[in-house]
This record gives structure tokens, C-alpha cells and sequence, in this order.
């Protein structure tokens, strides 16, 4: 039995799930604009464990949303992951954030893009068919008129997550379906994480590194010239 924990912070949601086998036990989570993971992760971890009545123990690995997403938040899933790796002594996986996001969408035909706001018209995204097989990578893309219509003209398009609230301005094809109102969730990393365990696809928890995609800039106060 392979007892996992799987921790989702890339995006407003702070998001904890326990799964045995691939099976929900127990999820907390709060989607929250304000990104209180700092203050709410660690607590979310002792709620889904006390939920299931495991200790930490008894798990066999660490599970992280490993990114695109918000810097912050992605940095702070990281770090609680590679302590619990490293206290317990097990292995760490990762999940691909938007793999989470477009598992929340059940058709039986069609594309899914699921799409991660990267602020101005700029979003993250990825487009996999309908078995969630990925038929492109996941880039950073600035969106105009013209952005997937070739997979528009083929048939139904899908579009969950918070980038696709930046579309419907842009797009008039009918094909387009929006699903604004969904996050990545630790519930769908059950799955994808147990996948990864059973075929041995761990990372190296010294090393590992969140999937950025693109550089943080800090941006500070511009100094007054005199």
C-alpha cells in the first residue's frame, strides 16, 4: 500500500491531499487571493493526517505541484515537501501543475488547454487530448486572436483555469468551452502522483527545484533622483 501526501501550492489554492493507492482519504483545502500557505500548510498537513488517523510515519512518500505558478507559493510547497523527505526518509515526487488543472475536466472527446494566469495577457499552459495524453509541452504564451485556433478548427477545446477568464474577449469560435472557476487541486495529484511512485519517477530531494518556467524578477521601489 503506498501511503502519499500530496501538497498543492502552485496557485491561490492551498491544497492538501492523502491518498493510498491512488485513493482519496483526505483533502483540506482554501482558495484564498490573499495566499496564506505560509500560515496554512503545515496546519493542513496535521488536519489531512488526523482526518485519516495516520501518522506521518506511515507514509512512503512526498508528493509536490511542482509548477508553473505563483514563485512564492511554489517555493513554499517545495520546502515543506523536502522537509518531510528528509525527516522521514522518503522519497519525493512531482507532479506537473497542469496536469491537476485538466484532470478536472471529463469529456470523451475533444482537447483540453488548461491555462494558469501569468499575469497582463500572458498565461501558462499545455494542450493534452481527452485520455489527458499530452500533445504539447508547456510554454508561456502571450494570447491574441489567433492563439489555438488551429485546435479550434478541428473540434472542441476545452479551457480550464484562470487564464482562460483572458479569452473570451479574444476568442469568437463556438468551439472554445470555458471553465474559469477551476484550480489545481491536491485531489487530482492522488492520482498522477501514485503513477509516478509505481513507476519509480523520483526526484532528487537536494536538487529538486520547482518548474519556474520563467525568471522571478523582484521588482522594488524606484529610488527618487534628485
Amino acid at each position: 500500500m503506498a501511503l502519499i501526501l500530496n501538497l498543492e501550492t502552485a496557485t491561490t489554492n492551498c491544497s492538501v491531499s492523502l491518498a493510498e493507492d491512488g485513493n482519496l482519504i483526505a483533502l483540506k483545502e482554501e482558495n484564498s487571493a490573499g495566499y496564506s500557505h505560509a500560515e496554512q500548510l503545515h496546519y493542513f498537513i496535521e488536519e489531512v493526517m488526523g482526518m485519516a488517523g495516520k501518522p506521518l510515519a506511515d507514509l512512503e512518500a512526498i508528493a509536490v505541484s511542482k509548477g508553473p505558478g505563483s514563485y512564492t507559493g511554489l517555493r513554499i510547497g517545495v520546502s515543506a515537501a523536502k522537509g518531510l523527505c528528509y525527516a522521514l526518509g522518503i522519497p519525493l515526487l512531482a507532479t506537473p501543475t497542469l496536469d491537476s488543472l485538466a484532470r478536472q475536466v471529463s469529456v470523451t472527446s475533444g482537447l483540453i488547454i488548461p491555462m494558469l494566469d501569468a499575469r497582463r495577457m500572458e498565461v501558462y499552459s499545455k494542450v493534452l487530448d481527452h485520455n489527458y495524453t499530452e500533445l504539447r509541452e508547456t510554454k508561456a504564451e502571450v494570447l491574441d486572436e489567433n492563439s489555438y485556433r488551429e485546435y479550434a478548427e478541428k473540434g472542441k477545446v476545452y479551457l480550464p483555469g484562470s487564464g482562460a477568464e483572458k479569452c473570451r474577449d479574444l476568442f469568437d469560435d463556438h468551439n472554445f468551452e470555458y471553465r474559469e472557476g477551476l484550480v489545481p487541486s491536491a485531489r487530482e495529484m492522488a492520482t498522477l502522483s501514485y503513477e509516478r511512485f509505481r513507476e519509480g519517477l523520483f526526484e532528487d530531494v537536494a536538487y529538486f527545484e520547482p518548474y519556474y518556467l520563467k525568471d522571478f524578477i523582484l521588482q522594488g521601489k524606484k529610488s527618487k533622483t534628485k
